[in-house]
């Protein structure tokens, strides 16, 4: 069992930067492939970026490739999202996500998630 609650949310204009954190609690953490994907009301759930258990390995959406960098803790049970050059269209409530599998991007694969936080991007 993990859980999970992600802060850091706010509002930022357009170029700005914002860092997300996911704390996690749960004896798996470090056996977990941790997520981050984004919602915006009226549309499905979209991947953003993954990083393996040892955070060796990342993976991430191309809208926010070279933009938004994926990190992980495991002494802290902790996952990171920074955002850079950030645009209006990254406004969304972001997710932080735990899976078993390895590298993933579909919602499906991923057996728990936090409550989300709010990012606003002003233009």
């Amino acid at each position: 069992q993990v859980q999970l609650v992600e802060s850091g949310g706010g509002l930022v204009q357009a170029g700005g930067s914002l860092r997300l954190s996911c704390a996690a609690s749960g004896r798996t953490f470090s056996s977990n492939s941790m997520g981050w994907f984004r919602q915006v009301p009226g549309k499905e759930r979209e991947f953003v970026a993954v990083i393996t258990t040892s955070g060796g390995s990342t993976y991430y959406a191309d809208s926010v490739k070279g933009r938004f960098t994926i990190s992980r803790d495991n002494a802290k049970n902790m996952v990171y999202l920074q955002m850079n050059s950030l645009k209006p269209e990254d406004t969304a409530i972001y997710y932080c996500a735990a899976s078993r599998l390895w590298l993933v991007a579909a919602t499906t694969a991923y057996d728990y998630w936090g409550q989300g936080t709010q990012v606003t991007v002003s233009s």
